[in-house]
């Protein structure tokens, strides 16, 4: 990729459900473009459109019509395996629920993604202690979800989110379920992984508190792109 394309690119995104009389638009239009290493905060009420947009970019779902590149690579034009493969290579996910196993270790539930992947067991083992390690968790490999707190559990899904090294990390209301000095821990590590290891970072939230972390703040309304400014701008 040269020095100058752009890391992620949407071009005219639309996206329908239903048909006819219950055809519902969820996107109408969405350009928006995201350079390498950038830290997006997608803000905008419910029913905006943006949690359908941050499916378009984390590939688990298809536009309707328009065009989605991911490093020069044109997504919608993918097989189903194709964007499977990007996924699993390409991006990390962080979700609200933490959507760990519970009867797994921190060190089993972070080193999934390489399972998946067919790595081997001794690198496999490897790389999620350093993932762990990485996000302050050395030492707790071995204890469940059910021994962790809310924040060390979300931790664990970070680092099972990084252990793949991915080049986006796509983090949906991560702080949603946690208190806000916990929060504001969570929100420095993501901004450390952004700053140090040059993680693209795209984060949906609707805590203005969160939002500025990003470099970036993309406000969605009624399927559109409403603002898109960077942290420090004038509204």
């Amino acid at each position: 990729m040269s020095a100058a394309a752009a890391l992620i690119r949407m071009s005219g995104i639309t996206k329908t459900y239903g048909s006819g009389q219950a055809a519902f638009q969820a996107l109408k239009g969405i350009d928006l473009t995201i350079e390498a290493g950038d830290f997006v905060a997608i803000m905008g009420p419910s029913g905006s459109g943006k949690s359908t947009a941050m499916n378009i970019l984390g590939c688990l779902d298809t536009p309707t019509s328009g065009s989605y590149e991911f490093e020069g690579v044109k997504v919608e034009q993918l097989t189903r395996n194709e964007r499977a493969l990007l996924r699993r290579n390409y991006l990390g996910f962080v979700f609200q629920g933490f959507n760990l196993l519970a009867r797994t270790t921190a060190l089993e539930n972070v080193e999934l993604p390489l399972i998946y992947r067919g790595d081997p067991l001794v690198q496999r083992h490897a790389a999620a202690r350093a993932a762990l390690e990485q996000v302050g968790l050395a030492g707790w490999e071995h204890h469940t979800p059910a021994e962790l707190s809310g924040g060390q559990q979300q931790r664990v899904a970070i680092a099972r989110a990084i252990v793949t090294r991915p080049h986006v990390l796509l983090a949906d209301e991560p702080t949603g379920n946690l208190d806000t000095h916990t929060s504001q821990e969570i929100m420095d590590l993501i901004g450390a992984l952004n700053r140090e290891q040059g993680i693209t970072v795209l984060m949906v939230t609707h805590e203005p508190d969160m939002a500025a972390y990003a470099k970036r703040v993309v406000r969605f309304v009624d399927g559109r792109v409403n603002s898109d400014r960077r942290n420090g701008e004038d509204a």
